[in-house]
């Protein structure tokens, strides 16, 4: 079909305009698996976060790859969970990342933060600590009193922390992604930050998030029926990662081996486990896939404890995407509710 002559002169203009361009997704580099999760449901089809942990490393001391630093380097946004949990990051953020936008989930408004606990067995210290609480926005009814500290942060007027130190435990504990409902003031943060880099996507951010929160509402009411009946389940963990789940869903762990960082425990801290066990009535003792087991069977031996199941805070053996987060969530109560099944 011939283009009518008298049309030219009107096309020819718009025909020679440079076309425009797309607007770009920023470029998002993450710390760990969970975050990655939770960044790729707020960004959906629009782009993939890069990650700069390797899934199965300890998030508590990292080499970075080159790919990795590379990541950081050109990102447009950096979401990680905290100082306290990657202290090595800290370092690598200000000299690779030195434009980008810079987001510590931890310190978003709306993020409830626990305190470190103290000893190698919880239930002695539990009864002195002072607890305080706000409740979350469309969570009230799964909120717990627990005799811990727990602070709802507002995003505004941000404390100075200790326990940024690999070897200092005092501060707040870095473990908040297990529970879900920093996992939903997390996702409005993660929306918040890319609309305003990519404003023209910022409806489809923040609608990913929204459909993201709703779901989340949906796991945690799903665990809670789950977990309901295994509250009262006797357990010790491997390290002390877990305190915001098992607080969110009232599994409280007897004890940790190994503090928060997974550092190697002292002599006395075993000791102090090994003599308790039978006291505190332990069922189980959980093992984590990227640590030595032989660890485990040391302490309990002899003890009649179960040592053979394993539970992680990463999702080691999850593959990374959207589905990551919630299954990491059931992989944990799978883990309580076979504890409090083999102790039948």
């Amino acid at each position: 079909m011939t283009m009518h002559t008298s049309l030219r002169p009107l096309l020819l203009p718009c025909l020679l305009l440079p076309a425009v361009a797309a607007a770009e997704v920023p470029s998002v580099a993450v710390d760990i698996p969970p975050v990655h999760s939770l960044v790729e449901r707020v960004m959906g089809d629009l782009g993939t976060p890069q990650l700069v942990i390797q899934p199965g490393a300890s998030p508590h001391g990292y080499a970075m790859r080159p790919s990795e630093a590379e990541a950081l380097a050109q990102a447009d946004v950096v979401f990680w969970v905290s100082d306290g949990l990657t202290p090595w990051l800290a370092k690598a953020r200000q000299s690779l990342a030195t434009d980008a936008q810079q987001v510590e989930l931890m310190e978003s408004a709306g993020t409830q933060r626990l305190t470190y606990r103290q000893g190698a067995t919880f239930e002695a210290h539990d009864h002195d600590e002072h607890h305080e609480h706000e409740e979350h926005e469309g969570h009230r009814h799964h909120e717990q009193h627990d005799g811990h500290e727990y602070d709802a942060h507002d995003g505004h007027g941000h404390e100075q922390h200790v326990g940024h130190d690999h070897h200092d435990h005092s501060g707040w504990d870095p473990h908040g992604w297990l529970d879900p409902v920093n996992a939903q003031a997390w996702l409005d943060a993660i929306a918040t930050s890319l609309a305003e880099l990519d404003p023209d996507n910022a409806d489809i951010y923040r609608h990913n998030a929204e459909e993201a929160r709703s779901e989340l509402d949906d796991l945690i009411d799903e665990l809670e029926t789950r977990l309901q009946q295994a509250q009262g389940t006797r357990f010790i963990v491997f390290h002390d990662a877990y305190q915001y789940f098992e607080r969110r869903f009232d599994v409280p762990a007897a004890g940790a081996i190994s503090l928060g960082d997974a550092s190697d425990p002292s002599p006395a801290r075993i000791r102090e486990i090994q003599q308790r066990v039978a006291e505190l009535g332990v069922q189980c003792v959980f093992r984590e896939p990227q640590f030595n087991p032989a660890l485990v069977d040391s302490v309990f031996q002899g003890t009649g404890v179960e040592t053979s199941l394993v539970i992680d805070p990463l999702g080691v053996d999850l593959p990374l995407g959207t589905e990551l987060y919630p299954a990491l969530l059931r992989q944990l109560a799978d883990g309580v509710t076979r504890c409090a099944a083999e102790a039948e």
